[in-house]
């Protein structure tokens, strides 16, 4: 990992993990990932942006693990599920949707599904 990967994590260290695990996939999954880190999120683009991690707050504080990051990716409709924390609509056909993860096994096949779709989808823009 470089140095901005760190400093991002940096007084989130115990969250890397996830990180790595959710690059991981993406890298190994989605062909011609860019990733940029920036000072609030860590965004992973193709064409456009389609995903990002970050610390943004989607639950309250009591009911987040002491280790997470939030998945955040945009796809054309609203994905109805347990998981997603968050869905909004900022403009028509156009849903933004927060994950949670608070443990590596939660990367599975069906978040990646999801975040497959949104690298198709920003490809297709």
């Amino acid at each position: 990992m470089d140095g901005d990967r760190l400093r991002f994590f940096d007084g989130h260290m115990e969250a890397f993990p996830l990180y790595e695990a959710f690059e991981g996939r993406v890298t190994g999954e989605i062909a011609d990932v860019r990733i940029k880190v920036q000072k609030s999120q860590i965004s992973f683009y193709n064409r456009h942006l389609f995903a990002c991690v970050s610390f943004v707050r989607v639950r309250k504080k009591k009911d987040c693990p002491k280790a997470y990051i939030v998945v955040t990716f945009g796809l054309g409709h609203k994905v109805e599920s347990p998981r997603i924390d968050v869905a909004t609509e900022p403009y028509p056909g156009r849903w933004t949707h927060h994950v949670l993860i608070g443990e590596p096994e939660a990367v599975d096949g069906e978040l990646m599904a999801w975040v497959k779709e949104a690298a198709e989808f920003s490809a297709a823009k």
